[in-house]
């Protein structure tokens, strides 16, 4: 499925389950620190400015959710998950941002709380989750924590390595084996700037979606 035939709109931020799609079309979470590209990510991917993308980490604090139509079959949403990591917003700020994951993962998995193994059911719309980490500092802690935590969602989930244009040679190719190192799998190489790898996520995506 070829990327040019791709569009997108946004639909909604949503502050709560009633927000979150009902329509039972499929879902694909996208979640990473606040700071990791992820509204580039999305643009890019689509070739549309859907996406508000700020300099400031942190001032995503709802659900975004965007319909995707690939062109030939059914339209899919990705949803936008606040961002983890930025401690600039103080303690609230932090809470919130766990409580809308913990909202949006609960209400897909049965699961309401994160410290909580949940257990997706046949009927739920969440078909995968894309764990996007900076391509720059692999291997961050709060990284890795969601990584495992993603790991008992039951759904496929995939690791996404952003702003690969900021390394150098040298630190590409070490990429891989580190990441191997630290979460057991090799990340998918993106650039939202030089179009590095999104021919391929947005591959890997689409089969998630269907």
């Amino acid at each position: 499925m070829a990327r040019r035939n791709v569009s997108a709109e946004f639909v909604t931020s949503a502050v709560g389950p009633r927000d979150f799609p009902t329509d039972g079309r499929p879902e694909v979470a996208l979640v990473g620190r606040s700071n990791v590209g992820k509204s580039s990510l999305i643009n890019a991917l689509v070739r549309q400015d859907v996406a508000r993308t700020s300099s400031t980490p942190g001032k995503t604090r709802q659900v975004n959710v965007y319909r995707v139509s690939p062109g030939s079959g059914h339209p899919f949403y990705l949803m936008d998950l606040p961002g983890y990591g930025h401690a600039g917003g103080g303690e609230k700020a932090r809470e919130e941002f766990s409580g809308m994951t913990s909202l949006y993962f609960g209400s897909r998995t049965g699961s309401h709380e994160r410290g909580h193994t949940p257990s997706a059911t046949p009927f739920s719309t969440l078909h995968g989750v894309v764990l996007t980490i900076d391509a720059r500092h692999p291997g961050m802690s709060s990284d890795v924590d969601a990584w495992h935590w993603l790991a008992s969602l039951g759904v496929p989930y995939l690791l996404v390595a952003t702003k690969i244009d900021k390394l150098t040679q040298a630190e590409r190719a070490r990429l891989p084996k580190t990441c191997l190192e630290v979460f057991g799998h090799a990340p998918l190489a993106v650039s939202a700037l030089k179009g590095v790898g999104l021919d391929e996520l947005w591959q890997q995506l689409h089969a998630l979606a269907v």
